[in-house]
């Protein structure tokens, strides 16, 4: 059986260069539409069997609940600009399966690859 890559889901408040980057290293990303609520997002994202990723703090609120969704990453603003989110998403990709991300809530944090 082939191994099953996590796809991930950027909401509307991370930059469309992000998705550009990772779809290049041939990772499956794809962006929400604008202006709509961040349940809608969770739960597109959920229908379509992706990792929803956020810089948006209500996805924590948001978290508990949806009883099942694909995953939820979660970054901050001033902290994790666009080259820590793809060294970590590339990590996660490389790393987890669909099933691992399931209802878990993760965090960015720093990947030194040096």
């Amino acid at each position: 059986m082939a191994h099953q890559e996590i796809r991930f889901y950027l909401d509307e408040n991370l930059p469309p260069e992000l998705a550009a980057q990772l779809n290049a290293e041939g990772i499956d990303v794809v962006r929400g539409p604008l202006h709509d609520s961040d349940l809608n997002h969770l739960l597109r994202a959920s229908a379509q069997g992706r990792v929803l990723c956020s810089q948006d703090k209500d996805f924590t609120k948001l978290f508990g609940l949806v009883d099942q969704h694909a995953g939820i990453i979660k970054g901050y603003h001033l902290k994790h600009n666009i080259g820590a989110w793809v060294r970590y998403l590339k990590l996660v990709h490389g790393a987890c399966a669909p099933d691992e991300m399931r209802n878990t809530l993760e965090y960015v944090f720093h990947v030194d690859l040096d």
